[in-house]
């Protein structure tokens, strides 16, 4: 069975949202890709308090001056197409309000046929969590247990109820319903938080960071599912950050997924090797305009089945 590929939607500052988003999710859909997929960067500090991912002196990519609400983005894409998922890889959860984070879900899955993937993390910016002012950011974990509990209980039968330290529901009618359960997958690749998704989602967001690694990660998951008794199977996407060029490059150096559609594709394949359902590619840090985006997820797809992916 062919291996399930996405497409990052165009969020960044070249790229105009009213226009552009539509646009490509339509051309992606009629491409042949199965998922199109939403990132989230809430703000830029200047000057930066923290590097990137919180590792000291490791500078902020420029692309994060400018990137569109992960739901906004959604909801465009999701009037313009008939069949493909919508994913966030990753929404920041404990940057919203849970009630209401689990109500815009809703709508936009009951909007959109049953299509959306509610892909969730817990971040790792100081700054984007002292702007949301939901809960510090040492809190993230409990916060994103309580987003999970209140997505479950707004997306269930009515009257619905809960009670935490975020959110009080006593007993109330809430919709619109999803069309169907909403499927949670979670970046999970600590402990704790494989723990959290083998017991509370329906799966997994690794990032394309190695193979060696995201095999070990997968091997672990898979290890404490059959530990916890876990019955159900573990939905993987993998998120590949690539930077498409027309011309090759060559030499050990090279960066992975850094060249043209044969490179990238080569640089997928062992992760695909590894067993995970679902490739999600995001090609737009690198490409001008929608038009230019478009051309290259062309061509990327049709290599990519070409080469059996």
């Amino acid at each position: 069975m062919a291996t399930r590929l996405g497409l990052g939607l165009p969020q960044n500052r070249q790229y105009d949202l009213g226009k552009d988003v539509p646009e490509v999710a339509r051309a992606a859909e009629r491409i042949g890709y199965d998922s199109l997929w939403v990132y989230e960067r809430a703000l830029f500090p200047e000057p930066a308090t923290q590097g990137l991912y919180g590792i000291e002196g490791l500078p902020w990519p420029d692309a994060y001056r400018h990137v569109a609400d992960p739901l906004v983005t959604l909801t465009l894409a999701a009037a313009a197409t008939e069949r493909v998922s919508l994913g966030s890889s990753v929404l920041v959860a404990p940057l919203h309000q849970p009630f209401q984070l689990a109500k815009s879900l809703a709508s936009l899955d009951a909007a959109s046929g049953g299509r959306v993937l509610a892909g969730f993390g817990t971040g790792w910016s100081l700054d984007e969590y002292a702007a949301s002012g939901i809960r510090p950011i040492k809190e993230r974990g409990r916060v994103l247990d309580e987003v999970i509990d209140v997505c479950r209980a707004v997306w269930g039968p009515d009257p619905v109820r809960h009670r935490g330290e975020i959110t009080t529901i006593d007993s109330a009618a809430v919709g619109p319903k999803p069309a169907r359960p909403i499927p949670i997958l979670l970046a999970a690749g600590t402990g704790k938080a494989r723990e959290r998704l083998v017991e509370h989602a329906d799966g997994w967001l690794p990032t394309a960071s190695g193979v060696e690694q995201v095999a070990d990660q997968w091997h672990a998951l898979q290890d404490l599912a059959a530990e916890r008794g876990r019955q159900q199977p573990i939905r993987t996407v993998l998120r590949v950050n690539a930077r498409y060029s027309a011309k090759a490059h060559e030499g050990d150096g090279r960066r992975p997924f850094h060249g043209d559609a044969e490179q990238i594709v080569a640089d997928v394949l062992p992760y695909a090797e590894l067993g995970l359902e679902e490739v999600l590619i995001d090609l737009q840090s690198t490409t001008r305009d929608a038009g230019e985006l478009t051309d290259v997820a062309a061509e990327v797809y049709a290599t990519a089945r070409a080469a059996g992916l």
